[in-house]
């Protein structure tokens, strides 16, 4: 169903094919718990190109290639290839798509996964397109909530932070059409959704609400998933320092949100989440962090036609 298919964007996927990804992660997980030595991509190659700062998302797919079987070539650092020198991205992915199974990508400018997947015979995976997609990150949410929550629909959803230029919501708000779940838009008027987005999910049949009363909306919430403001969006500096501590997720607020409410977040965070909710039950991000390598062992496998 996935077979030689690029992950570009999470309005691509249909109900079908994000069950067959979270079934096939499961699997996966069972598999590494039970330490198996999996084969499934044996003889094969995957590039990781991030062209931008990643922890997570690179490690994790890199742990992802290797626990499948696969071997990995990598770019960390757009200083250390030849984009340094002048060449362009569609030079570079031509080049690379010579010596591998699959690229994963990392690039600071909207759309280029999109002009990487033009310019590819093997699939492509986006791993964060600037402040355009994520769509990899919004995966391991659906799988993260199913496992925190033992079902995802129905439920009441807060977005909290920047919403402007996070693209980990922008990706999950498409699944959040999916299966029915209403959604609470919070953040600074500077900051709030883009009205095209907002636009689409509604015309996707979302219930959404916009507000910046942070306390209202968690009262009222499943689920709370915390975004940083991010510094490396901003070209004003000022801007930046006037905004990032526009909302701070700690114990009090938690104790006067709804009883059991899940935190989510895709890390790294800077001070929006106090180190006090760490040992909070639902405090599921590190949680969240782990089962990345899951769920990208499955698009690797899938998309290669290994699984």
């Amino acid at each position: 169903m996935l077979k030689g298919k690029d992950i570009l964007n999470t309005a691509q996927f249909t109900a079908q094919e994000l069950n067959l990804i979270m079934n096939t992660a499961a699997n996966y997980e069972y598999r590494v718990k039970k330490q198996e030595q999996i084969k499934d991509m044996a003889g094969k190659v995957v590039a990781c190109l991030f062209f931008e700062p990643s922890t997570r998302t690179r490690l994790s797919f890199e742990s992802a290639a290797n626990r499948v079987g696969a071997r990995v070539i990598s770019v960390a650092g757009a200083s250390s290839s030849s984009t340094a020198k002048g060449e362009t991205l569609q030079d570079t992915i031509r080049t690379v798509d010579g010596y591998i199974d699959v690229i994963v990508m990392r690039h600071s400018e909207i759309g280029s996964a999109q002009v990487a997947a033009d310019n590819a015979i093997h699939p492509v995976i986006n791993g964060g397109d600037g402040s355009g997609q994520h769509p990899t990150q919004a995966l391991l949410d659906i799988y993260t909530i199913l496992k925190e929550k033992g079902h995802l629909g129905g439920q009441t959803v807060t977005f909290l932070g920047d919403l402007k230029y996070g693209r980990t919501v922008h990706s999950l708000g498409y699944f959040m059409t999916l299966y029915g779940n209403k959604m609470i838009f919070v953040s600074p008027k500077s900051l709030r959704m883009p009205e095209e987005l907002t636009a689409d999910f509604r015309s996707r049949g979302a219930e959404i609400e916009e507000t910046e009363d942070v306390q209202e909306a968690l009262g009222k919430s499943d689920i709370v998933y915390v975004t940083r403001v991010q510094r490396e969006r901003f070209a004003d500096p000022a801007e930046y320092e006037k905004l990032k501590g526009s909302y701070i997720v700690n114990r009090e607020l938690i104790s006067k949100a709804k009883k059991g409410i899940t935190i989510l977040h895709p890390l790294p965070r800077v001070d929006e989440i106090s180190t006090d909710v760490d040992d909070y039950e639902g405090a599921a991000y590190f949680r969240q962090a782990h089962n990345g390598m899951y769920v990208r062992m499955a698009l690797l496998a899938l998309v290669s036609g290994s699984f």
